[in-house]
């Protein structure tokens, strides 16, 4: 595993939260705080266990899905009253919440719902391009996509908050309510106007590469946009996904035939397929947050000449990598889903995060 180029690797730290052994100070979370975050996913992992087809006797499904719950549970407890346990951060603890998950006999248990509200979504798609051509602007077309984003990216399994507003009917089918009913600027971090000063200004990219997150409408209805919008503005684009399932996130095996179904209905990526302007690269990530120090070969070869890098997702743009610098311009875009992560940044719940930095040498073309 290789980092990616662009990566100022010098001071990076793939956490963004110092979780710490103590108490909590200043209206900042604990150590215990955090901990909890992950013991809260417990009864929706459990429940889409459940449902996993992959242990095809429901009698050993459910003792399995039992068996990750106490296995998981018992491995945050240790963490917590083990004075010799090492204080764990995000990326270390979405790593056990796997191993818990693999150990009893699990590899994708929201495949399911996945591919659900993946065709939801693209019937949704036509409607929410057709919006964004009927901006006048670039700068437009690329503000209502971002939104598109944020709204997007609150279908997120792993956050106990979320998860419940899925239960309860949402999902793709609520994408346009939640990007009307976005919190107002500012948001929790907003660089957004000088994004879109920048583009108002003639700022252009050759190449992009977009680390997604989930299915369903983060993928088609936020960042799928986001690239065509790029597409437009003649930059080349790299979807990078992941290469085993993960909680909800889309897998670069999934996403591939995702894009050809999407491009069925819209010329532009249809186009953008056919002349390679846009494809699918796998991350070598199995995990719902990213170290970028640890990508695969074939994705820092494919991003070798991107100039400018986009992390999206509460996961990978915002408890990790939120602080990354990088060489070429990048974008952080998330919406947080955790009470700590809000007060963290002093945020609100479902606050907006969108983080444009400039790269230190980014050679860009001017349009």
């Amino acid at each position: 595993m290789v980092a990616l180029s662009q990566l100022d690797v010098g001071g990076y730290r793939v956490n963004t939260f110092d979780y710490g052994g103590g108490l909590a100070k200043d209206g900042l979370p604990s150590y215990r705080d955090w901990v909890e975050v992950f013991r809260k996913s417990i009864p929706a992992f459990r429940a889409h266990a459940l449902t996993d087809p992959t242990i095809a006797d429901a009698q050993q499904r459910a003792e399995a899905a039992e068996r990750f719950a106490a296995s998981f549970n018992a491995a945050l407890d240790r963490l917590l009253t083990d004075s010799a346990a090492a204080p764990l951060h995000c990326l270390e603890l979405c790593a056990l919440r796997e191993d818990c998950l693999h150990a009893a006999g699990f590899t994708d248990i929201f495949a399911g719902v996945k591919a659900e509200e993946n065709q939801r979504a693209l019937a949704l798609l036509p409607g929410v391009l057709a919006e964004l051509d009927a901006l006048a602007s670039a700068a437009q077309q690329l503000e209502l996509a971002v939104r598109g984003v944020l709204a997007g990216n609150i279908f997120d399994l792993g956050a106990e908050a979320s998860a419940a507003l899925h239960a309860a009917g949402g999902g793709a089918g609520a994408f346009g309510a939640t990007r009307e009913r976005l919190l107002p600027r500012p948001w929790a971090v907003d660089t957004l106007d000088a994004l879109l000063a920048d583009v108002e200004a003639g700022r252009r990219w050759r190449q992009a590469a977009l680390f997604v997150d989930n299915a369903g409408p983060d993928i088609v209805l936020g960042m799928l946009p986001l690239a065509r919008v790029l597409l437009g503005l003649g930059t080349k684009v790299l979807l990078l996904a992941n290469r085993g399932p993960t909680i909800n996130d889309v897998t670069a095996a999934e996403l591939q035939p995702l894009l050809l179904q999407a491009a069925q209905v819209d010329a532009r990526l249809a186009g953008a397929v056919e002349a390679g302007a846009i494809r699918v690269v796998c991350s070598g990530s199995d995990m719902p947050v990213i170290d970028l120090t640890q990508l695969s070969q074939e994705a820092v070869d494919a991003c070798s000449a991107c100039d400018l890098i986009v992390l999206e997702g509460m996961g990978r743009a915002i408890e990790t990598n939120l602080n990354a610098v990088f060489t070429c311009d990048s974008l952080k875009l998330g919406m947080i889903k955790h009470p700590e992560v809000a007060a963290s940044l002093g945020g609100r719940m479902y606050d907006g995060v969108v983080k444009y930095d400039k790269g230190h040498s980014t050679g860009m073309q001017q349009a």
